[in-house]
């Protein structure tokens, strides 16, 4: 029994009384939902809303480029002076984004970009696309997450949208994220919003871009995936609302482990095949005339880019955790981990059949990229590779026409090499070349006719004329 005014009630009735009253739309909780959402809904209908994107790279670039170009007003974030620096000179160090778009909109004022966390408070949207790389034990490191929630809840107010749209693992947003912008003092889904929608770039493709590639997001409650699709449906193609945050963060998880664990599958087949004195490549284009239950995944020197050669290991660290070990997904990533050390051991033994060392030997490695026709380095094999072979004194130059000198990275150490001209002497000068990346502007038959020795990991041989000169790796 409860007292109040001299008058007892059961309990029953106070429970009842408090569920009422505290979700009237008069009351004080009831008026901030309404307020701060209800705010935000008409900045987003009337496109009045800045949207701020925290991380120039390349993921947040080209959403920048996605937002503005449908109206909105952005403001990226970067902790990268000099990127900050250029995109204020209207200069681009992305291939794919133009520097003629980023210096029209800074001209009219569409987007500007800063390095002054505080200016956070500006944006009525907040995209996080940070790094989340992995440690030295290949367990999730966090940290930039972390650190850019930290800096978005010195300036969080209300009426404001945060959306995590990094590859992590599920539960990240709202074990990780959300405690943390709650420091603030703020209520989530009553003062701020909070969702989840994973990034799907595919630098150096023209077919898809940010702005036609459907957007899976999820919300801590119903008010923050509201004003997710919301902002979303106005700048993408399609949206997929999802039932929570952790679905959304599952999602990109498992579509980049789907395809690490079937390009593991190709890798392993190609030693095997190698063993055997089988072309996998060949084997692979008869297979993919079946016109259902197959789909071509393609070997290489190992695995590049922000998300498939760590995602894996996000899924494995989370299933540790629960207990349960993951065989399959870890034994994909030792594989394709080892596919480096694989181009390695067949490099030494064509240099082997020449009567010439690894010592010694002038290596002109052809692509740093991690994929064909980008400029994007991140995690690219080749730096795997240099790191085996600059230990055995392997003298190693490389060229590539979209990474004219090396950036500083986070796990190597080659940011002084610059791209050397590919000419004839410069082929015929090397020991070895080895194709890591198969660029479009490359001339095999040329490349094939001056080279010594020449390594093929990506098939960009194939349809030359079969030489003594050439071997696959």
């Amino acid at each position: 029994m409860f007292s109040l005014k001299g008058k007892w009630f059961p309990g029953w009735f106070v429970i009842l009384f408090l569920l009422v009253t505290l979700t009237r739309k008069d009351t004080p909780m009831a008026e901030n939902v309404l307020h701060s959402y209800e705010s935000l809904r008409q900045k987003l209908a009337d496109q009045s809303a800045v949207v701020g994107v925290i991380g120039m790279g390349y993921v947040g670039l080209p959403l920048v480029k996605t937002f503005a170009d449908c109206g909105y007003q952005c403001l990226g974030f970067d902790t990268d002076p000099n990127k900050v620096e250029k995109l204020h000179r209207g200069e681009s160090y992305i291939k794919h984004i133009a520097s003629e778009w980023i210096a029209s909109n800074v001209k009219i004022g569409r987007f500007s970009a800063t390095c002054d966390t505080a200016r956070m408070a500006e944006a009525d949207v907040l995209l996080i696309c940070v790094p989340t790389p992995l440690d030295s034990s290949r367990d999730p490191d966090l940290k930039y997450v972390e650190l850019t929630a930290e800096a978005i809840g010195k300036s969080l107010r209300k009426g404001q949208l945060v959306v995590l749209e990094s590859t992590t693992y599920p539960g990240t947003t709202r074990d990780v994220v959300l405690p943390i912008l709650q420091k603030s003092g703020l209520e989530p889904g009553i003062d701020f919003f909070v969702a989840y929608s994973p990034e799907r770039e595919d630098p150096g493709n023209p077919q898809f871009s940010a702005a036609n590639i459907p957007k899976v997001i999820g919300g801590l409650e119903h008010h923050s995936l509201q004003l997710a699709c919301e902002l979303y449906e106005k700048a993408i193609v399609e949206i997929i609302p999802v039932s929570s945050l952790e679905v959304a963060e599952a999602c990109k998880i498992l579509e980049n482990t789907y395809r690490a664990v079937n390009i593991a599958l190709v890798n392993e087949l190609k030693v095997l095949f190698d063993r055997m004195d089988l072309d996998l490549w060949e084997v692979i284009e008869a297979a993919k005339t079946k016109p259902f239950g197959f789909q071509a995944f393609y070997p290489g020197p190992g695995l590049g880019g922000h998300c498939i050669p760590i995602d894996p290991f996000y899924l494995s660290w989370l299933a540790r955790k629960q207990g349960m070990p993951t065989r399959f997904i870890e034994l994909a990533g030792e594989i394709n981990t080892s596919m480096p050390q694989f181009v390695v051991q067949k490099l030494m033994l064509a240099l082997n059949d020449q009567q010439k060392p690894i010592r010694g030997s002038k290596i002109l490695m052809l692509g740093v990229a991690y994929k064909p026709n980008v400029d994007d380095p991140r995690e690219s094999p080749a730096f795997a590779i240099m790191e085996l072979l600059e230990p055995l004194g392997a003298q190693i130059q490389y060229n590539d026409p979209y990474i004219p000198k090396l950036p500083s990275m986070r796990s190597f150490e080659f940011s002084q090499k610059e791209s050397i001209e590919l000419t004839a002497d410069t082929l015929a000068e090397a020991d070895a070349v080895l194709i890591v990346t198969n660029h479009k502007e490359y001339d095999w038959e040329f490349i094939a006719k001056h080279a010594k020795l020449v390594i093929d990991t990506r098939n960009a041989m194939g349809k030359i004329e079969q030489r003594d000169n050439i071997r696959k790796a």
